[in-house]
């Protein structure tokens, strides 16, 4: 990028000349903007009292997130008490910034079912006039670069009492391509990548609510031994067993320091990340289990040859199926964890908390099938995030490349 001539590192074919640096104030003086004056930013105070179960979305700042506006989670008021009030409503085509407590949260107003939208004072919106040389999808974008929402930080506060007024917004600026039709591809392009990620996290999110169901439906639950639905052809109890009785449980021996970036196996410790080391002390197929810290319980399907931190609980030489035990475990033991936790106290396993877990056993053809569709699952949804990764890994770059 040449911050020096105004001009981005990377920009659509055909384009060229130097970018013009603009403040708020001067898009509103030059009227691009509509001016966020006289309350209309967002500046109603309605009463709990006044809330309705169906109405206008009332719009707050923690309803704005990566882009998109929740209707789903948002309070309402009544069609009558939006109408007789004449500010803080936003349109389709506005670009919504969240300007305290939650700073920097930004997107559009979509066309949807309502004339409008209501916004508290958390909210500002910033409207593109008529036959303006100004792309409102651009100015969306331009204001979750990272120089914007770098100083936009800088300027509240930061904190969860940050704050910028609609004075210091305005003192604020963007920098703008001299020709609308570059502003246009610009915004088109970010908006397509936008879409992208949000199909990704649709689809994920839809995955990981259809795990949620089938692990309460497929596994027992409390009290009973058979689940409530199971793969056709089979029936009968599941048999209690006590998870000492069908693998082998260890810890690792070793403390955080002994691992090595660039170590030859895997190292488990107690949190989510996986970590490398220079010798092995285990040899999977295995399953480690997190026993103390924030991440207490999680775990891993560990293979081939491996290492582990001496909180961390190692399981193998299964006698049933490690990926059933695997994916049994993590719905019984969370809950016994819970149990045995006292109040203020750090949650920890301990060993025989374990070995004496109780699990429920169906056969091994029916335990293969659970595995295999739990793992089929839990793949999906890796993918899922993968590509939701690499996704804003290109917005992240491209921000930076195509902005200055």
């Amino acid at each position: 990028m040449s911050v020096e001539n105004n001009i981005p590192e990377i920009r659509f074919k055909g384009f060229n000349g130097a970018w013009e640096f603009q403040t708020i104030e001067k898009l509103i003086k030059d009227e691009i903007l509509l001016p966020p004056k006289d309350g209309n930013h967002g500046n109603i105070h309605p009463k709990s009292t006044d809330f309705v179960d169906f109405g206008i979305p009332f719009i707050m700042a923690n309803n704005i997130k990566e882009g998109k506006i929740e209707l789903y989670n948002c309070s309402h008021i009544s069609k009558e008490q939006a109408d007789s009030l004449q500010k803080g409503f936003a349109k389709e085509g506005d670009v919504l910034l969240t300007h305290k407590g939650t700073v920097g949260e930004v997107a559009i107003v979509l066309k949807n079912k309502f004339s409008y939208l209501m916004l508290t004072p958390q909210v500002t919106y910033y409207r593109v006039l008529k036959n303006k040389v100004l792309d409102h999808k651009f100015l969306a974008t331009s204001f979750v670069t990272g120089s914007f929402q770098y100083t936009l930080k800088e300027v509240s506060g930061g904190g969860t009492r940050a704050y910028i007024g609609i004075t210091e917004q305005q003192e604020l600026g963007i920098s703008i391509p001299p020709k609308a039709t570059e502003q246009t591809k610009i915004g088109n392009y970010f908006q397509q990548l936008d879409t992208l990620i949000s199909q990704h996290q649709q689809k994920h999110d839809k995955l990981l609510n259809l795990k949620k169901s089938l692990l309460e439906k497929m596994f027992p639950k409390q009290g009973k031994d058979e689940p409530e639905i199971r793969f056709k052809g089979f029936s009968g109890a599941w048999e209690e067993r006590g998870l000492g009785e069908v693998c082998e449980i260890t810890t690792g021996k070793l403390d955080a320091n002994a691992m090595n970036k660039d170590g030859k196996y895997d190292f488990y410790t107690s949190g989510v990340q996986k970590y490398r080391i220079d010798y092995p002390a285990f040899e999977g197929p295995a399953i480690t289990i997190a026993g103390n810290g924030a991440t207490v319980g999680y775990m891993h399907l560990a293979n081939g040859k491996f290492n582990a931190y001496q909180r961390t609980y190692v399981l193998t030489k299964f006698v049933a199926n490690r990926i059933f035990i695997y994916f049994m475990v993590g719905n019984v033991l969370p809950i016994k964890i819970n149990q045995e936790v006292r109040a203020g106290n750090i949650p920890y396993i301990v060993l025989d908390m374990l070995t004496d877990l109780k699990i429920l056993m169906p056969s091994k053809s029916e335990q293969t099938k659970i595995g295999n569709l739990f793992k089929n699952l839990d793949t999906l949804l890796s993918q899922h995030q993968s590509q939701l990764k690499k996704l804003k890994q290109i917005k992240q770059a491209c921000l930076a490349k195509m902005f200055v």
